[in-house]
């Protein structure tokens, strides 16, 4: 399905301008301390503030990562509430069998839903939001379960917001060679669109998801964070299952580092070796002394042989006709390679700047979504992005 089919869907709300969005941001617990105080200096620009700081123990318990009573949270708290800012803390989980082993049992179900609810009640808190990532398919039932028995719970208890975090959905046509004729899901979209309050979709981490993308960038290194044709390909496919007056589009604004083995022809395989903030960006960008360039999804990028690389002397040749910059260094690995037979070893970096970030944020306008989701607010994303809002 083409994307001009897919924006005409009818689910697709009226555009919306930048001040009818509504903006929330995610701050980490391992990056408090700079989060905090990033989030200060723009509570007036944000919605809704997310610490990103509980997670999950065995029993259905929670465990506080981020030491959410500190001096600094309060303090982000006492500026928040009087901005009229929202703040829902994250009860997070990456582990499905956990989930599954918790959500599936009648009473430790409702051990972590009560502890879920003492947590937004100790803490005066606007509501929860769930991001409990990785569930198994079988676990579907039980989740749905849950987000209903936690909704009515949350509303009895005053009616606290309900937030959801979920992963995104590529289009089938777009993620299998052949699309299989039953799909598992871990979530019940139908179950999702009427008990969460908001869903806050995470397109980002797409990597090699989108298998038409991967053949449209072909003879280019490929491996974004989140590839705005990508992201408008999944806003699109949510939108037949999900109302957009509910959907915040997560947004991410950091990058990744990747060390590409290029062989004859095509650019072989993708290794991550990190992932990166601004001033590593600026870092790496000065020591190597490389100028960034824009992919064709949108994203800041660059790339570039280290030090220690015997293939930095291919720095001397030029770059072939019609290179995209930024890309300098990984055609003339893909050049030699042709050439020689050989494999060459090439480092790439692609990062969520201001401009990437805008992108995002004109998709959620176009497609009249209620707002927008940062991930993450921690002190060493792009300034620029503040500018958006």
């Amino acid at each position: 399905m083409s994307l001009l089919v897919l924006a005409s869907l009818p689910h697709m709300a009226a555009a919306k301008t930048y001040d009818d969005l509504e903006v929330s941001g995610w701050i980490p617990y391992w990056q408090d301390t700079l989060g905090t105080k990033d989030a200060r200096a723009h509570i007036g620009k944000l919605d809704t503030v997310h610490p990103f700081v509980f997670s999950i123990k065995n029993d259905g318990s929670l465990k506080d990562l981020g030491d959410i009573e500190d001096r600094k949270w309060d303090r982000l708290f006492d500026n928040a509430r009087d901005e009229h800012v929202e703040i829902i803390p994250t009860v997070m989980s990456g582990d499905g069998a956990q989930i599954h082993k918790i959500l599936s049992d009648t009473k430790t179900r409702q051990k972590h839903i009560n502890a879920i609810v003492k947590m937004v009640d100790d803490g005066d808190f606007d509501g929860v939001d769930i991001d409990y990532e990785g569930k198994l398919a079988e676990t579907n039932p039980f989740f749905s379960l849950f987000l209903l028995q936690l909704k009515l719970a949350l509303k009895e208890d005053g009616d606290k917001t309900l937030a959801c975090t979920i992963e995104p959905r590529t289009p089938p046509e777009s993620l299998y060679r052949d699309v299989p004729k039953t799909i598992e899901r871990a979530n019940d979209y139908a179950i999702i669109g009427t008990v969460c309050d908001r869903i806050e979709i995470m397109a980002y981490d797409q990597q090699r998801a989108d298998l038409k993308l991967n053949d449209e960038r072909k003879g280019e290194p490929y491996m974004p964070v989140a590839d705005k044709a990508w992201v408008e390909k999944v806003i699109a496919y949510t939108l037949q299952s999900l109302p957009a007056e509910k959907i915040m589009l997560g947004i991410p604004t950091y990058g990744y580092h990747h060390v590409v083995n290029v062989s004859p022809e095509w650019y072989r395989s993708y290794e991550r070796i990190g992932s990166l903030n601004l001033p590593d960006i600026e870092d790496i960008a000065d020591e190597y002394d490389v100028e960034g360039g824009r992919t064709a999804g949108g994203e800041l990028n660059y790339s570039y042989f280290p030090e220690s690389s015997v293939f930095k002397i291919l720095n001397k040749l030029p770059a072939p006709k019609g290179t995209r910059k930024g890309n300098e260094a990984a055609a003339k690995a893909l050049l030699f390679a042709n050439a020689t037979g050989m494999d060459v070893q090439v480092r790439i970096v692609t990062y969520q700047d201001a401009k990437a970030v805008e992108d995002k944020v004109k998709l959620a306008e176009k497609y009249g979504l209620r707002g927008v989701a940062l991930f993450k607010i921690d002190g060493e994303e792009d300034q620029d992005i503040w500018d958006l809002f």
